[in-house]
């Protein structure tokens, strides 16, 4: 606190110099030499010499009597912790009467700085109560912290906070209110006020965050990441959103967020998936193909418009299914593509040995799966080449996946194709 006061003093420097006991203009100098003089000091204050600066701007006081040059000599014997040099210097140009603000801001600075806080306290009550300014509460109000007297503390930091609503100092007055006086609901009550009325900046919204995690507050904490959302797109911000959202299952709500905001069309994609809402599954994955150039988002758009008319397919769609596929299957080897359009191929009559074909590929890397020696077993099924299906599976009942509901009913139509085969053969026998 007190070297951001001291930090906002430095401004000073550039006052008019229309305090001087005889009035100069702005651009005249007061003697000669002034500027070698000011870049001597400034290039100490910048370089972090402090007791330098210090003596460099108290010679440009003696020389100019322009009281800029005094205030910034004071303050740079308090940067380099001469407290006792300030406060006696203080004394010797004002004397008892200290009715310069800044000279009694900078002595109540040092008094803190020495411990001396009753002191301190006095002259930072009167300075407050003289300029009513809001630096000035904010300073009385740093003696009182220092003391421990933090319900006095924050009477004053709300006194400056009414001053100019800045956000610095209700964040001073929520930590001491959720901190050292326990009234939580308070200062929850202060920080989200503000945020009605003059916005949720990012310091006030993390505050509520701190505040509303500690709390183990989820509806708190889910309110101010979306505010900080819309002050800023992060996606750091936006994947604790999501993370919320889905502790609380509340689905529904995250998709209307990621809808919304884009924030993250991933998630968006496998929540419309989960769903099974593959008409938008198609749509969205068809935008990030165009977005990315990845082919294997056109593969999913394939897959997903198919399933979304799976009850019933158009010829239409099933040729904008396959054309989708084939690119895809052109550029990547990638089983599920290959399956899928094999399988399309075959179940619908566009193609059965090309579709095999396909899917014969597919076995050369994957020759144990049950799905894709079903794929092919449907394809010879198709053929009416029901002896050959039936072999398969047979294979294919007991491996991983072949209680799959499609499977079996694949297994019931070759048994019933076999049959029907076998009776066949015997009636040419008898014959």
């Amino acid at each position: 606190m007190i070297r951001i006061l001291l930090l906002a003093m430095v401004s000073l420097f550039f006052i008019s110099c229309s305090m001087h006991p005889k009035p100069i203009k702005p651009d005249e100098k007061a003697f000669e030499g002034e500027d070698f003089y000011i870049m001597l000091a400034l290039n100490a204050e910048q370089t972090k010499h402090y007791k330098i600066a210090a003596k460099r701007f108290e010679e440009l006081y003696e020389k100019s009597s322009k009281k800029e040059y005094l205030y910034r000599s004071l303050q740079n014997y308090l940067l380099a912790k001469e407290n006792v040099k300030v406060s006696k210097k203080v004394d010797a140009i004002a004397g008892d009467s200290l009715s310069d603000p800044i000279l009694v801001r900078l002595k109540t600075i040092a008094l803190i700085e020495m411990g001396k806080l009753d002191e301190a306290k006095k002259l930072a009550i009167s300075l407050a109560k003289n300029t009513q300014k809001a630096d000035d509460y904010l300073l009385a109000s740093d003696v009182y912290i220092k003391n421990q007297e933090y319900d006095v503390a924050l009477k004053y930091l709300d006194s400056a906070y009414m001053k100019e609503y800045n956000e610095k100092i209700l964040d001073k007055m929520a930590i001491i209110l959720y901190v050292n006086l326990h009234r939580k609901k308070d200062a929850i009550a202060y920080l989200e006020t503000h945020t009605r009325i003059h916005g949720c900046s990012q310091l006030i919204c993390k505050r509520l965050i701190g505040i509303y995690s500690n709390e183990n507050n989820i509806e708190g904490l889910l309110s101010v990441y979306k505010r900080l959302y819309n002050l800023k797109k992060d996606k750091a911000v936006a994947k604790k959103i999501i993370q919320i959202y889905a502790y609380k299952r509340d689905y529904v709500k995250l998709i209307d967020f990621l809808e919304e905001t884009k924030a993250d069309d991933g998630v968006l994609l496998e929540l419309y998936v989960t769903g099974k809402n593959y008409a938008k599954a198609s749509a969205l994955a068809q935008k990030l193909y165009e977005d990315t150039g990845d082919i294997r988002y056109l593969g999913q758009s394939a897959i997903y418009e198919y399933e979304a008319h799976s009850k019933k397919m158009s010829k239409k769609v099933l040729t904008s299914v396959i054309e989708k596929l084939t690119k895809v299957t052109n550029e990547t080897d990638e089983p599920l593509y290959l399956n899928y359009l094999g399988y399309i191929l075959i179940d619908h009559n566009v193609n059965i040995k090309k579709g095999m074909n396909y899917i014969k590929k597919v076995l050369k890397n994957s020759p144990d799966s049950a799905f894709y020696l079903d794929s092919l077993a449907w394809g010879y099924y198709k053929l009416h080449q029901c002896d050959k299906a039936k072999k398969i599976m047979d294979k294919v009942v007991n491996m991983e996946g072949g209680d799959n509901s499609e499977i079996l009913l694949h297994v019931k139509k070759i048994d019933k194709c076999y049959k029907k085969l076998v009776q066949q053969k015997k009636g040419k026998k008898k014959k």
